[in-house]
């Protein structure tokens, strides 16, 4: 599991960098298992989390869980899907490269969750890993593998696993460090769960990635943010203390006082050694006589 490091999130301006829109977290699921399962983590509408649902069935678009909703195939709705193709999702997802790059353009960490085993996860999830991979500093990538009953579909998925191996760009950012890929089987679910109800498969799924976008995305990068900008807060210096210099405040009795019979040193706030020296001069003046006394 790649945690986000300073690698990602450096700078002298990180203090500034602000989640949602500087750092971006972008959750994109195609095919129709994959949007179930982003379905339930988009319902729970996790903090600065965009999510995004691709596929090639245009009932996609009526999905308002998701904050933005991709049609790959024609508006005419005569090509209603892939007939289970993976060449055909393939193609149309090619062909939607450039609304894909508009996604993921300026994206930090993507997570892709993709089912397998149909035409357009199996055939446009590795486009979009091709498109996230160039834009986003991580990438981690979630394919859902079939039940073992399935039969034809689950080798199709695995077969869907393997070209994701000649990806270029994902694979050079999982040479990198900065990219994963992880295989959640739904026949592990058989053993380790049981019975699990259909319905909560898709949850089961949902609270797994939930947990990985919280610990692997989340909360690491707020943490580096309020570091970054504790660290920008300017220590202020310590100003040595100036006594303040004024007159004494002056009480007015309300009846007159006696006056005290002995009347008080002139400095009596003031140490003996820093009261002033004051030296008296007294000189006596005798009056002189008047006229008739001449």
């Amino acid at each position: 599991m790649y945690t986000p490091g300073n690698d990602v999130l450096e700078g002298a301006w990180a203090h500034q960098l602000r989640l949602g829109q500087d750092v971006r977290f972008v959750l994109a699921a195609v095919g129709g298992g994959g949007i179930r399962v982003a379905a339930e983590i988009a319902k729970q509408h996790i903090r600065h989390l965009e999510t995004v649902a691709i596929n090639c069935d245009p009932n996609v678009q009526s999905f308002e869980e998701f904050d933005r909703r991709v049609y790959l195939g024609p508006d005419s709705g005569i090509e209603r899907d892939t007939g289970g193709s993976p060449i055909v999702g393939g193609l149309l997802a090619r062909a939607a490269e450039p609304a894909l790059e508009r996604i993921f353009d300026g994206a930090t960490f993507v997570i892709v969750v993709g089912s397998l085993g149909g035409g357009a996860g199996s055939g446009a999830l590795p486009y979009l890993l091709e498109v996230a991979s160039r834009h986003a500093e991580v990438v981690s990538a979630f394919v859902i593998r079939p039940f073992r009953c399935e039969g034809e579909r689950r080798a199709l998925a695995d077969r869907a696993i393997g070209r994701l191996h000649f990806v270029e760009a994902f694979v050079e950012k999982r040479e990198q460090g900065t990219a994963s890929l992880r295989t959640l089987d739904n026949e592990s679910l058989v053993s380790s769960y049981g019975g699990m109800a259909f319905g909560h498969i898709a949850q089961h799924w949902a609270e797994l990635i939930r947990q990985h976008i919280e610990t692997a995305f989340l909360a690491p990068t707020e943490a580096l943010l309020e570091a970054a900008r504790a660290a920008h807060i300017p220590q202020l210096t310590p100003i040595n203390a100036v006594p303040e210099v004024g007159l004494p405040a002056v009480a007015v009795p309300q009846a007159p006082a006696p006056l005290p019979a002995e009347i008080p040193p002139l400095f009596p706030a003031l140490n003996a050694e820093m009261r002033p020296e004051v030296e008296l001069t007294f000189e006596i003046v005798q009056p002189a006589p008047p006229p008739e006394a001449r």
